[in-house]
């Protein structure tokens, strides 16, 4: 799963690596500790360019009858996006990218402990994860547009901490992610898979990124040995 991830880099470094032209004010703050129920920066295509927004993790779908819901649907696993009535439409029509430059999991070390890493490019470049977004308008008439990040088997690197990740999308298939005429569910779901293992690397944090609270740079920060 993915439920913890960061965005430390500046709004400008955010517009250019990913195309959006804005002219209103930067909001975004770099974040350290992204947790589910947050909003969350993501990127759509609206037919003519990309746009850059907030979207509340946690997907909510347009027929749902509860908020709560969204709590259960942080990710959507890429191998039964089709099989889901709440991800089924998103996944044809609803796509997003979900910038960030790590990500964390938990590794077991043994019966009871578990070391918390973060995950990163190599070159501690941004990236986008897939996600799907929906709209929901609640009983009051409150319209929340929520989204979810998808998951997809493990790389190598991986494999040793958790048996899912996110799914990565290569910088060059992200266009096509984006791109609401592209319907072929084939070919959309052939970008979901791991992200090669030798362009990242993992290392220990503190534990205190386990509380939702905690939101600071010391969080990314290398600590210690697993040993």
């Amino acid at each position: 799963m993915c439920g913890r991830y960061t965005i430390t880099l500046t709004y400008n470094e955010l517009l250019i690596r990913f195309y959006i032209d804005e002219s209103f004010p930067p909001y975004h703050q770099p974040r350290y500790n992204v947790a589910p129920g947050q909003f969350v920066p993501a990127i759509i295509h609206d037919g003519r360019k990309n746009r850059l927004g907030e979207l509340r993790w946690g997907l909510i779908p347009s027929w749902a009858k509860e908020e709560k819901v969204a709590f259960h649907m942080i990710n959507a696993r890429a191998e039964t996006l089709l099989e889901k009535p709440a991800y089924r439409l998103p996944f044809e029509r609803k796509r997003c990218l979900i910038p960030a430059d790590g990500f964390y999991e938990w590794k077991k070390l043994g019966d009871k402990d578990k070391q918390p890493m973060r995950i990163v490019l190599k070159d501690r470049g941004l990236f986008a994860m897939a996600g799907l977004y929906d709209t929901w308008i609640s009983p009051e008439g409150n319209k929340i547009s929520t989204c979810t990040i998808i998951t997809t088997q493990p790389n190598e690197l991986m494999a040793d901490i958790h048996d899912r990740m996110p799914a990565i999308l290569r910088p060059e298939d992200e266009a096509m992610w984006l791109n609401r005429e592209v319907r072929q569910t084939d070919a959309l779901q052939a970008l979901l898979r791991p992200y090669p293992a030798e362009e990242m690397e993992a290392y220990p944090v503190s534990k205190a990124v386990g509380n939702v609270k905690n939101e600071a740079p010391f969080l990314v920060e290398e600590e210690g040995s697993l040993l």
